[in-house]
């Protein structure tokens, strides 16, 4: 990426460098310009980051302990972090479900790929997720986007014919909601900020169907455009969140991080590679620790846990099945990780005081194929009957079953597993010791 290389030459020619600290600060100061306007940074971004950081380097005076050099360097810091986003992290976990994401961009910004990837990332972390295609001008974009729900999993709603978008995304939304899906993810047509009719349909879809954030994809490589672009889109429907595609590689990234400033939006994802599994969340502090050459401890340690358990049951889940508390909904979660973390009872003796009372083996063992119709079975069910499964009458039952593609006993299967799992966590929920060394307070 043009912008890692010029920044990170940058750092190293201050570290280097034997000249007087006032002229070192204007030596990186330059050097800082000229990547950023390189990189499509817009200029008076760049001009105004220069001043700051020009100002702070020599009025501010360096903690105890600290070189003058080390002082440059964290002003440098916090000034790019502020550039791209801020301090804060940007919260991904939805506030709340059904919660549905409406996607929108320019062609060939990669917003179809986009949507599958936000899919996968998604429902890799548990959620019930689904996609649909409003995009009735791009040729085959619906059997695009069914392509990558079934690779990913996810269902898709949408008409291989032109139909009416507006029509079809209303539809789908409502369709996923009375399933009980988390999460509903909108693809849109690609539009043009000189597109007047494509942008007014764009206004009337986020109209029709309310959508709980609206989040702007854009190609790392569209340079300067960015600016104009993102704010078209801003003023027709206020931006949510950003995505950035393209973001690997050789790509100019600096335009399409000024679309950050431009609309007060955050970046949310950005894309790295080509394949749908290819997303990561974007972190302002990690990626600017990246592109300086500073090290970035937090994501080597994200991909050793990764590499060696695919995914860890957060705290709330552990806190969860220590405590004795559980729905189908918890269950639900806890079996999309158990697809990635193995048997359950590995998941249960990592908390201590557990292991020691686990109950046999062939109790809690579940194959592949048994997790694959439960997580359908559970698909079928409303939001009351995943709270409430005590609810679940033979009538229910029957429905459920043929909604999944199962049969009834295995719907009764499930609800039996429930009911035992949720028999033992009421045991462990007495063991008061658990949550203090879980550190749950």
């Amino acid at each position: 990426m043009q912008i890692l290389e010029g920044l990170r030459n940058a750092v190293r020619k201050l570290v280097r460098s034997t000249a007087s600290y006032e002229r070192s600060v204007n030596e990186l100061i330059r050097d800082v310009q000229r990547t950023l306007i390189k990189a499509d940074v817009n200029v008076k971004l760049v001009l105004q980051l220069s001043e700051r950081i020009k100002q702070r380097a020599l009025k501010s005076t360096p903690p105890p302990g600290v070189t003058r050099k080390e002082w440059l360097l964290k002003i440098l810091y916090d000034e790019l972090v502020n550039l791209f986003g801020g301090e804060e992290e940007v919260e991904v976990e939805p506030k709340r479900t059904p919660y549905i994401i409406m996607l929108v961009g320019i062609q060939g910004s990669g917003k179809t790929t986009s949507a599958a990837k936000i899919a996968y990332y998604y429902s890799k972390r548990g959620y019930k997720t689904a996609l649909v295609c409003a995009d009735t001008y791009r040729p085959a974009a619906y059997e695009q986007l069914r392509q990558l729900g079934e690779k990913i999993g996810v269902p898709v709603y949408g008409r291989s014919d032109n139909g009416d978008p507006i029509r079809i995304a209303v539809e789908g939304v409502k369709h996923f909601k009375q399933k009980g899906l988390d999460i509903i993810i909108i693809d849109t047509a690609g539009r043009h900020k000189e597109e007047r009719e494509l942008i007014e349909e764009m206004k009337n879809i986020a109209g029709s169907v309310n959508p709980n954030e609206i989040m702007l994809v854009i190609d790392a490589g569209i340079g300067q455009q960015a600016l104009a672009q993102a704010s078209a889109f801003h003023n027709a429907t206020p931006i949510g969140s950003i995505m950035i595609t393209k973001l690997d590689g050789t790509a100019r990234g600096g335009g399409a991080l000024t679309a950050v400033a431009v609309t007060g939006a955050k970046i949310k994802f950005v894309g790295v590679g080509e394949d749908v599994t290819e997303i990561e969340k974007f972190s302002p502090k990690r990626f600017v620790a990246r592109i300086l050459g500073m090290g970035d401890i937090d994501s080597l340690i994200e991909k050793i846990r990764e590499a060696e358990l695919e995914k860890e049951l957060s705290m709330r889940q552990m806190e969860m099945i220590a405590s004795g508390r559980l729905t189908l909904r918890d269950l639900y979660h806890q079996i999309i990780a158990l697809r990635k973390l193995g048997p359950l009872s590995k998941i249960l003796s990592m908390i201590p005081g557990i292991g020691i009372n686990l109950p046999s083996e062939d109790k809690i063992r579940l194959t592949e194929e048994k997790m694959r119709k439960w997580i359908a079975i559970m698909d079928s069910m409303t939001y009351e009957e995943l709270d409430k499964p005590e609810r679940i009458d033979k009538s229910r039952i029957r429905r459920i079953a043929l909604g999944s593609g199962t049969s009834p006993e295995e719907v009764k299967e499930l609800l039996n597993y429930y009911k035992a799992m949720k028999r033992f966590l009421k045991q462990v929920r007495r063991r008061k010791d658990v949550l203090r060394r879980l550190g749950v307070r």
